[in-house]
């Protein structure tokens, strides 16, 4: 059984930042590719951001510039720093991790900016 616990949303003003991070526990070997997703009112979840455990990063072409994603020395946890954050990033942020042919999910963590 895996986890993935997020942390650090919350309201903030556009043009603010913010950073979440995402942690893994449970019984696993190693984790090759963590990433971030989003899912806004009335909206399908879509890609944010992944990482791949050399490093390789890849950005949801709406969010590039502004968002940068990086995973810990011991690869199993995952962040994402956002800046200038617009009212249509406003979103619930989930933590992804595929192991094992299974998709891991974390329950998401509430970003809202303000206009």
């Amino acid at each position: 059984q895996v986890q993935l616990v997020e942390s650090g949303g919350g309201l903030v003003q556009s043009g603010g930042s913010l950073r979440l991070s995402c942690a893994a526990s449970g019984r696993f070997f190693s984790i090759n590719v963590m990433g971030w997703y989003r899912q806004a009112p009335g909206k399908e979840r879509e890609l944010v951001a992944t990482i791949l455990s050399g490093g390789d990063t890849n950005y949801a072409d709406s969010v590039k510039g502004r968002c940068a994603i990086s995973m810990g020395s011991a690869k199993n946890t995952v962040s994402l720093q956002m800046n200038s954050l617009k009212p249509e990033d406003t979103a619930v942020y989930y933590c992804h991790a595929p192991m094992y042919g299974l998709d891991y999910w974390g329950k998401g963590t509430l970003v809202t900016v303000s206009s």
